[in-house]
């Protein structure tokens, strides 16, 4: 049901056109307010397609319009002309009618200028593919029959040709390019290879603009810093100094990205909840910062979380600002934060580095706007700019599932413009945009580029970090989610892989310039030692860039940002537990475990120059827990063991390990259960156990026995 009003702007006619069409159909209507049911708006429809079917098929004004099909400024002509249409049909109405109808006929408007540029364009491909009739268009996986049809031969024709050719096959089996061309050429007709585009792959679409189309966007902006240093004050107080009192009505809602406008220029921020967050969504293919924000305390310095975000912001490769928070409180030292950050590669301008270093206070605001003034800046020098005249494309900031709207998704528009009703493929997952909000809460009908917007309408919940695209139609994007679904089934892991030393020296030849190396050692001085030998390796010109180092096992921490980064994981006499080399294993981070310098260095030189030696697997067999040490004064010290799992076996190559890092690598000399030497002891049951030329044994130490097996390249 609806109104003759609303059908008349629904079928861009005017009220009087619809009001005489339902006359002379004998429909009983007699104002613009009187409602139609569908059985009298299926009647209408009909009676006006046969109208425009009467009518000329392409007019001197189609024509032109055809014309502008290609032009940059079509696509607003086509929507000024139609406003300008609807004005001249509602400007009429009650003032109250023109406001209750104002946001659906902006949407009416957007959508109906979408449908006359695809009929137009259709009717563009149309005329050009009958002036060239010799032309055969040769898609991949064509059958005989599609042959046939494309030539309008009968298909025993082809068949009988092709047998000619020594072929034998049915109408429904494939004919390659080839085949297909010799016979191409027999009704002489030309073959082209149909140039297709993996569009279901658009995160790695590379867009390649017309710089006459690009406008200035804002610069997106992440904050990250160590817990309690006031990262969430500053985002408050960021968004309390840049929005006018009254001027929204307030902040109504927070949807983990919001835009503030400074010096009339606007810049946006993305509140991720933490570090490992912003580098999962790097490992997903989704580069959506520009700037980070790397928040101190003056009164606390540099803390352990501040130096996870200098590695995370560091290998993101974007530009780093320094905020040197809390300079309201008495204990406030800026040099001692710029001196600790510096030692970091962070080197404020004011001692001749390239980090911009602003004290600040979100407490009492001070500094804030210089802070933003130097968003600014940078974002000027970066010459950040996107094109709004394309499909929407852009990355989920994040998601839930709401039992009364269903799937809120959050998205960053990086380029293009997303509008209500574009149907949109997010992640494996396909949506038409049902409602589009932004940052306020308030509804709108299009999000330009580096707007956040939070929308309804997908199908599922996406994962924060997945891409989206709008599209044309709503088949070719359903066409396309589920391909892409598809896809992510036959994957068994969905994140980007690291680079491996197997493929090192492929990929040096294809042009990889800078290996990434995460390196992790037991103590300070092996970390330091380990870093500045493996600085000095240089092989074909390519050189290895140690992005973070530590001291201490590996983490989950360490596997995201290696995964991120393509980099490759160095342990130096550390040992990670299980679960960490089976989370490395998901992920396709290749992890290198070693306990001699000259052997980090020839396996990297080695692989870097493609001569790797055969690759040996461990392969564990048991661990277990030292729970009493007996003291002989012949056999030295024997660990009476617990086996926690596996088996332990004599001979075997073993490990000890204490607070995660390993303090012996060697074998098992003896295993004694009770009075009796074993050959090996299973999980669950007590043994003695002596190793190879070691007696350095604490309580609570693990041994872990293990073997090598060697891996076929």
């Amino acid at each position: 049901m609806m109104s003759v009003l609303e059908y008349a702007l629904d079928m861009n006619k005017s009220k009087e056109e619809v009001l005489q069409m339902c006359k002379k159909l004998g429909i009983n209507v007699n104002t613009e307010e009187d409602m139609l049911d569908d059985d009298a708006i299926v009647e209408l429809d009909n009676a006006f397609q046969n109208d425009d079917d009467d009518s000329s098929d392409v007019t001197q004004q189609d024509e032109e319009i055809i014309k502008k099909i290609e032009e940059d400024d079509y696509y607003d002509e086509v929507v000024d002309t139609l406003i300008d249409k609807k004005d001249t049909i509602y400007n009429s109405e009650p003032t109250a009618k023109k406001k209750k109808n104002k946001n659906k006929n902006k949407t009416k408007d957007i959508k109906e200028a979408k449908k006359a540029m695809y009929k137009n364009k259709e009717k563009l491909v149309s005329n050009e593919s009958e002036t060239d009739k010799n032309v055969i268009l040769y898609k991949d996986g064509m059958t005989i029959k599609d042959f046939a049809d494309e030539v309008s031969k009968p298909v025993a024709e082809i068949i009988k040709k092709l047998m000619g050719l020594g072929i034998m096959a049915n109408m429904n089996a494939s004919i390659s390019f080839d085949d297909a061309s010799v016979l191409a050429l027999d009704f002489n007709k030309t073959l082209k290879k149909e140039e297709t585009q993996d569009i279901s792959n658009f995160e790695m679409f590379e867009v390649n603009d017309d710089p006459k189309d690009l406008i200035e966007r804002a610069p997106v902006v992440t904050i990250m810093g160590h817990v309690d240093h006031g990262k969430t004050s500053l985002l408050d107080a960021i968004r309390q100094s840049s929005v006018v009192d009254g001027e929204f009505g307030g902040i109504t809602q927070h949807i983990g990205a919001y835009q503030v406008k400074f010096n009339d220029k606007k810049i946006t921020f993305i509140d991720t909840p933490g570090h490992a967050a912003f580098t999962e969504m790097r490992a997903r293919g989704a580069s959506i910062t520009d700037i980070v924000i790397i928040i101190v305390a003056a009164d606390d310095g540099v803390m352990p979380q501040t130096i996870e975000a200098i590695d995370h912001a560091k290998a993101a490769k974007v530009p780093i600002i320094v905020a040197v928070n809390k300079m309201d409180k008495p204990g406030a030292d800026p040099d001692r934060v710029m001196r600790e950050m510096s030692e970091r590669g962070l080197t404020p301008e004011a001692w001749g580095g390239d980090t911009l270093f602003v004290p600040i206070s979100a407490k009492t605001h001070e500094g804030i706007d210089k802070l933003l003034e130097n968003l600014l800046l940078i974002a000027e020098m970066e010459e950040l700019k996107a094109n709004p005249k394309r499909y929407a494309m852009g990355t989920v900031i994040e998601s839930k599932l709401d039992k009364n709207v269903g799937s809120q998704v959050t998205l960053l528009v990086q380029n293009g413009t997303l509008r209500l009703g574009d149907p949109v493929v997010i992640g494996e997952y396909f949506g038409k945009i049902r409602t589009l909000k932004n940052d306020l809460g308030e509804e709108v009908v299009e999000a330009l580029p580096s707007t956040p917007v939070e929308v309804t309408g997908i199908s599922g919940v996406p994962t924060a970090g997945d891409k989206f695209m709008a599209f044309e139609s709503e088949k070719q994007a359903h066409s396309v989610a589920e391909q892409r679904s598809e896809t992510a089934k036959l994957k068994s892991n969905t994140l980007a892989s690291a680079i491996s030393l197997d493929d090192l020296f492929g990929k040096i030849s294809e042009g990889l310039k800078e290996i990434n190396i995460v390196l992790k050692a037991d103590v300070k001085g092996s970390e330091e030692a380990v870093k500045n030998t493996l600085a000095k390796i240089e092989v074909e010109g390519c050189k290895l860039n140690v992005i973070r180092s530590g001291v201490g096992t590996i983490t989950e921490s360490d596997i995201v940002l290696a995964n991120a980064s393509s980099a490759i994981i160095i342990g130096f006499n550390v040992r990670p537990s299980g679960k960490i080399l089976d989370i490395a294993k998901d992920y396709g981070v290749d992890v290198r475990l070693h306990n001699i310098i000259y052997k980090v260095v020839e396996e990297m030189e080695s692989a870097m120059k493609g001569m790797l030696d055969p690759e040996y697997e461990e392969k564990t067999l048991g661990s277990a827990e030292i729970r009493k040490i007996y003291k002989f004064s012949k056999t030295g010290n024997i660990a009476g063991c617990y086996v926690l799992d596996g088996v332990i076996k004599i001979n075997a190559k073993a490990r000890v390990v204490r607070d995660g890092v390993v303090i012996y690598d060697g074998a098992i000399n003896t295993i004694q259960r009770e009075k009796d030497q074993a050959k090996e002891v299973k999980a669950g049951f007590e043994c003695g156990i002596t190793l190879e030329n070691y007696q350095d044994i604490k309580e609570q130490d693990i041994i872990e026995a293990y073997e090598l097996v060697e891996i076929k390249r």
